[in-house]
């Protein structure tokens, strides 16, 4: 640590050469003849002055000092010689920049001096991002004074050596023009002012830039990928690693072609070559020194079916195998140079869309509401900003913006001034490689834009049998930002599919005959022992997508008897395979009593509720069908139902009264049914009699129900003697009890059931333990325990 007296000669030291650098302006001033340059000078005075006698002992200061003093420096320069009425507008303007900034940083440096407002206002972090911004601003004039001297300088030269040989002349001429052109260059724009949530991308593009590694940007439009770009090259660990050496460059601000490209790359870099026809001409300014270039909205020139797309691939995939040189591609497309690393840039978190929407919007405070607009937007950059600044711009409130979202959805992301994101999107489906796609193209984006999972990858083939090369054109999708992959699906963002989604299903051919496609697939048989059974097991992963069409379909044509059969069996489908509630409830419990397929949906939709345990439900619904069934006078029906109706009872303890439906289903049965029928209403019966504890009627009832099955009824036959022997358990007849378990474990081992090998087990271990013989309990747990960790698998 610097002891007290070296930090005394250290301050000392500075303001010596702030007394030093004071002078040096007074003097400038007395010989400048031009008004504003001495209004400038006259300003960094005032400002020296006022760092040597406030903040002298602070580093960051005389930094500042010293970057003021370069400016003016430059600027003396640049009018040595010259005439007031000589002097370009350009550098006028950038003199009274100049001479404002330099007023509005003395300001704030005499208020950094108030006792009041040195902890509230210049706190270090504060200060210091102050500072970084005046900085910039210097900078920013001094590239200003530094061309139009490369220019001067430039003119001066060409004047001394216009009598030399025609080819020294020629040769001078050019490498003057090229020195002149490589100091001025271009500045890059600003960075975004407010930007969040990319720290961790943004701090990864820096450490690659700073290794010189070739980076592709790759995302769909409006995902922030310019964003990035512009806050790396304003980043202060790049600033410090290529100085005015960083270049921006917007492709889609030129017609694409190879000249073009060529052309606007030797502007950007200043060579002041004005048609190259290759990489050649520019080999010198590109390897002099180390240099960052960004190629914005890439897309425009790397488009394989672009005007010389393969052409400019070359020279970019050449500007890749430079040494000193950091290549940065933006593209929606990812046919960039293999030498690139390539970044997915992936949408907002969710912390991060809040501060950017908030950071915009003033008319409301943090609310479900919003929250939800913000998720259902999949957190997508421009879409958020779009919709902050559209609610911002009408002074919507949170009412007003909920209201205006549930009425246009992603049709209210358009600004006064004609801002929208669906400019952005039909900027993507403009592009040569999309139009190559085909007519079809646009469709199947709608296709995969209507389901909420979009497109299972492995069934293209199957929804789209009449398009060739249909995996190709998905790729394509995926090559364009349009769409991408999740797990074996191929999807979109949120944004995008509201705007490609057909508003009008049944004018989208391709969505009507995938809908046909879907509508075959549920009516496939379901029963666990036919052999299609496998086969219904893609419900599992596409449970979501069926359903969205079938409700879709559904608000069309409200009264199609095939869509709700449909409907029936998509229920039916979950019911074998993936148990849970279902957005079709209200609108099967809203159907007309007459229509033909609400018994079928209303008993498939209890045997759901069922399944997931809610027998209070599953009652209610069941009531309302006895209800349809007996107006139907279909007896068989109605004794169905009551049955289902009777073990919902039993399962909520309300076994007298199920008791009575299971005898009036049976009664009906007697005269209508067979004897699969009876014996089925036998064993509910049975079951109920049980739970309440009538063992001798459960033991006649199941007793009944043996003798009706049939020989090649096994499961049934399995199930009835696990019920007797459960009957015999309760009653205390053990070897009944066994002999009955046993039937039924070695019908259930033969058939390798494993589910009711489980509970057999399960029952048999309950009697052993019940019995006091802990050895055959503990057996029969072990088994259960094998058979359900087999039954999971």
């Amino acid at each position: 640590m610097a002891s007290t007296s070296q930090r005394k000669r250290g301050r000392d030291d500075g303001r010596s050469a702030l007394d030093a650098d004071i002078q040096g302006l007074n003097h400038a001033l007395d010989a400048c003849h031009l008004q504003p340059a001495r209004e400038a000078y006259d300003s960094a005075g005032a400002l020296l002055t006022t760092i040597r006698d406030s903040t002298a002992d602070e580093e960051d200061y005389m930094d500042l000092g010293r970057s003021c003093v370069d400016v003016c420096r430059a600027l003396e320069r640049g009018l040595e010689g010259g005439q007031p009425d000589q002097v370009s507008p350009s550098i006028l303007e950038a003199i009274k920049q100049l001479t404002a900034t330099l007023a509005a940083i003395r300001k704030e440096t005499v208020n950094k001096g108030k006792r009041d407002m040195r902890s509230r206002l210049f706190n270090r972090k504060d200060r210091e991002d102050a500072i970084a911004g005046w900085k910039q601003d210097l900078a920013r004039i001094l590239q200003i004074f530094h061309t139009e001297l490369s220019v001067k300088n430039h003119t001066m030269l060409t004047d001394l050596h216009r009598h030399a040989l025609a080819r020294q002349e020629s040769t001078t001429s050019q490498h003057q023009s090229t020195q002149a052109s490589v100091t001025a260059g271009e500045t890059p724009p600003p960075a975004p002012r407010a930007f969040f949530g990319r720290e961790e991308m943004i701090e990864k593009v820096v450490g690659m830039a700073e290794n010189l590694e070739p980076i592709a940007l790759i995302g769909a439009g409006g995902i922030g990928k310019t964003s990035i770009a512009l806050t790396v090259l304003d980043h202060s660990r790049i600033k410090e690693r290529f100085g005015g050496k960083r270049r921006f460059i917007r492709c889609d601000k030129f017609p694409p072609s190879r000249s073009n490209f060529l052309r606007r790359l030797s502007q950007a870099i200043g060579a002041g070559i004005e048609n190259p026809e290759d990489l050649d001409p520019l080999r010198s300014f590109l390897s002099s020194e180390e240099i960052l270039i960004v190629l914005d909205n890439a897309e425009s020139i790397l488009d394989p079916q672009g005007t010389d797309g393969k052409e400019i691939y070359g020279v970019v995939r050449e500007l890749c195998q430079f040494s000193n040189l950091c290549l940065v591609i933006t593209s929606r497309i990812t046919t960039v140079p293999p030498d690139c690393k390539t970044l997915e840039v992936p949408t907002l978190s969710m912390e991060a869309a809040h501060n950017v929407f908030y950071g915009i919007y003033e008319y409301g405070g943090r609310s479900d509401g919003i929250d939800d607009i913000l998720s259902r937007l999949d957190y997508h950059p421009l879409s958020v900003t779009l919709l902050a600044t559209v609610a911002q711009q009408n002074k919507w409130d949170n009412s007003r913006l909920a209201g205006e979202w549930g009425r246009r959805q992603t049709g209210v992301l358009q600004t006064e001034h004609d801002d929208s994101l669906a400019a952005t999107i039909e900027l993507s489906l403009a592009s040569p490689m999309f139009r190559e796609l085909g007519p079809d193209a646009r469709g199947l984006l709608g296709i995969v834009a209507f389901f909420p999972q979009g497109v299972d990858e492995k069934n293209l083939g199957w929804l789209f049998p009449a398009i060739p090369d249909i995996n190709t054109i998905f790729d394509k999708f995926c090559i364009l930002s349009l769409a991408y992959r999740s797990d074996s699906f191929i999807t979109m963002l949120a944004p995008l599919r509201d705007h490609l989604r057909p508003t009008d299903p049944t004018q989208s051919l391709l969505l009507c005959a995938a809908k046909d496609l879907y509508l075959t697939r549920l009516a496939v048989d379901v029963d666990e022992d036919s052999p299609t059974f496998g086969e219904t097991r893609w419900i599992i992963s596409e449970d979501v997508n069926a359903e969205h069409l079938l409700d879709a379909f559904t608000l069309i044509d409200a009264d199609a008897k095939v869509i709700w059969d449909a409907c029936a069996d998509f229920m039916k489908h979950l019911y074998l395979h993936k148990p849970r509630q279902t957005i079709l409830r209200s609108k099967v419990e809203q159907l007309p009593d007459d229509h033909p397929s609400k018994p079928k949906c209303l008993f498939q939709l209890s045997r759901l509720f069922e399944l997931m345990g809610n027998h209070t439900e599953q009652k209610s619904l069941l009531l309302r069908l006895l209800a349809l069934r007996r107006t139907e006078g279909n007896d068989f029906q109605v004794a169905r139902t009551l049955r289902e109706l009777s073990n919902s009872n039993r399962l909520l303890c309300l076994f007298e009264e199920g008791i009575r439906e299971a005898k009036e289903a049976l009664e009906i049965m007697e005269r209508v049914g067979g004897d699969y029928s009876r014996a089925r209403c036998l064993e509910t019966l049975a079951l109920l009699l049980l739970e309440n504890n009538q063992l001798d009627a459960a033991e006649h009832a199941i007793s009944g129900a043996i003798n009706l099955w049939e020989e090649d009824q096994q499961f049934n036959i399995c199930a009835s003697h696990r019920i007797l022997g459960r009957i015999y358990r309760r009653k205390g007849e053990r070897e009944k009890a066994v002999q009955n378990f046993e039937v039924a474990l070695g019908i259930a081992s033969r058939f390798e059931w494993h589910n009711n090998i489980f509970w057999i087990h399960y029952d048999m271990a309950f009697l052993f333990c019940f019995k006091h013989e802990p050895d055959d309990a503990q057996a029969h747990i072990t088994q259960a325990k094998l058979h359900a960790v087999d039954d999971t698998q």
